[in-house]
């Protein structure tokens, strides 16, 4: 078996992503006539009400919320981030994420009143609330077996808990789940610990509750979604702030995300504090490439205010999805681009932007801003096909703009086209990932709490 340190010297992902990089140069992505393109026809609607897609193309409902698991506990609701990994078999073993405050009880794992919670040995969980009872944390991860050959479920169970709001993560190269909380809640009132931390989840295909012990080194803040380049070990984070930062984490051992290491920000060389997110101008052209430095942060627990103690940082408009290609990191920032709407606190909404972080972290690339195209609206999370194309998963829940979400393709030359709808309602779609042997798309249904495996002709 290969060591961490030799994983990591090798392509941290098997997704071809030969020939993408030709897209960075084009000015007009926004310009295709058409949101059905790329040989991919319009959607058929589903007789189900689930899920619309193109011709040849079907799904199976594979995990519901509220569903009964061999720990005996409930699926949590809240579905998002999530990843796919390689089972005994040919299974196919999915970590997910659960977005879940501490409200409903009868939402989480541990079902009404949590009444389940006494099967669960609480020392396990990060959080088990400061009042026996008060709130109850009901974030934290699902594991689900799958098996393609016979089209169900095995097992799921709960693999981490006791978290709160685990947004998006994403998985390393060394076979792990990162999971994100997406928070900055203290010690304190209904909480026994802060919370805002990173956790690593073992992906098993037995049941295991893991002992959450947040990757304190990582940083406590509004993190997002997670990725470990190939060329160094460096893990980069994403921060889901209008103002936010682009962060990196450099261990001192490579693939012990517990040894101690430094937590950096990401600068634009030559022009400190840019602000990347083109909302009244167009500041960043797309296709257009700088040279970053990273700086180090001396104090990594800062919740909320980290961003505002790093004033040389460039700003991100809302750092969500993030993962790694064969040229690079892609991350997306889901309101960056031209304002046509400002949220309550004042900041613009534009229908979002896709970036490329070289591997070594030494520039970055406009990627995408399709602006006042009817083609992408506010892109979340992201993963990259077999054959090269990108995939986005949208949340289009800003005001003015379209409140129909889809799964959005990008073909290697740039054209864009409509993969899936939700026919269902208007949440959004999470945690788009392939099988290991690139025949299934898995994706969740954050609302009521789905999860779908859709399978198809795909492009070659």
């Amino acid at each position: 078996m290969p060591t961490r340190r030799e994983i990591l010297s090798q392509t941290a992902t098997s997704l071809a992503f030969a020939g993408l990089s030709a897209m960075a140069g084009r000015r007009a992505w926004a310009e295709e006539p058409a949101p059905a393109r790329a040989g991919f026809p319009d959607l058929i609607k589903d007789p189900a009400g689930i899920l619309d897609l193109p011709p040849g193309f079907s799904y199976r409902v594979i995990s519901k919320a509220g569903e009964t698991m061999v720990d005996g506990l409930r699926v949590p609701a809240m579905f998002d981030g999530m990843a796919a990994f390689p089972g005994p078999n040919g299974a196919v073993i999915l970590v997910r994420n659960h977005e879940m405050a501490h409200e409903p009880n009868s939402a989480g794992a541990f079902g009404d009143d949590r009444a389940l919670l006494s099967t669960v040995d609480r020392s396990r969980l990060y959080d088990v609330g400061a009042n026996p009872n008060g709130p109850l944390p009901l974030g934290g991860t699902t594991t689900v077996v799958y098996d393609p050959a016979a089209g169900k479920t095995l097992r799921q169970w709960l693999s981490l808990g006791g978290t709160l709001r685990n947004c998006a993560g994403g998985p390393t190269p060394w076979g792990t789940w990162l999971t994100c909380e997406e928070t900055v809640q203290t010690a304190g009132g209904p909480y026994a610990k802060d919370h805002g931390w990173v956790f690593e989840v073992p992906v098993t295909a037995e049941p295991v509750l893991t002992p959450a012990v947040p990757l304190t080194g990582l940083g406590r803040w509004y993190h997002e979604a997670a990725a470990v380049d190939p060329r160094d070990g460096a893990v980069i984070l994403t921060e889901d702030r209008a103002d936010g930062c682009l962060y990196r984490f450099v261990p001192k051992k490579a693939g012990d995300l517990r040894s101690p290491g430094r937590l950096q920000a990401l600068v634009v060389t030559g022009k400190p504090g840019c602000d990347t997110r083109n909302w009244q101008h167009q500041e960043w052209a797309v296709g257009e490439t700088r040279p970053v430095t990273w700086v180090d942060i001396p104090i990594t627990d800062r919740g909320d205010e980290m961003r505002t103690t790093i004033p040389d940082a460039a700003r991100f408009a809302r750092g969500e999805g993030l993962w790694v290609a064969s040229d690079g990191m892609l991350f997306c920032t889901t309101s960056g681009g031209k304002a046509v709407a400002t949220d309550k606190r004042g900041f613009g909404v534009g229908k979002g932007q896709v970036w490329k972080l070289a591997h070594g972290g030494a520039a970055l690339t406009l990627y995408i801003q399709p602006d006042e195209a009817n083609i992408l609206e506010n892109c979340d999370n992201i993963t990259v096909s077999p054959n090269g194309h990108l995939i986005l998963c949208e949340d289009s829940c800003a005001p003015a703009i379209d409140a129909v979400q889809h799964i959005v393709g990008v073909t290697p030359k740039g054209a864009c086209y409509r993969l899936a709808r939700n026919a269902l309602n208007s949440a959004e779609f999470a945690g788009a990932c392939f099988s290991p042997d690139g025949a299934i798309l898995f994706v969740n249904i954050q609302t009521p709490g789905l999860t779908l495996a859709i399978t198809g002709p795909w492009p070659k």
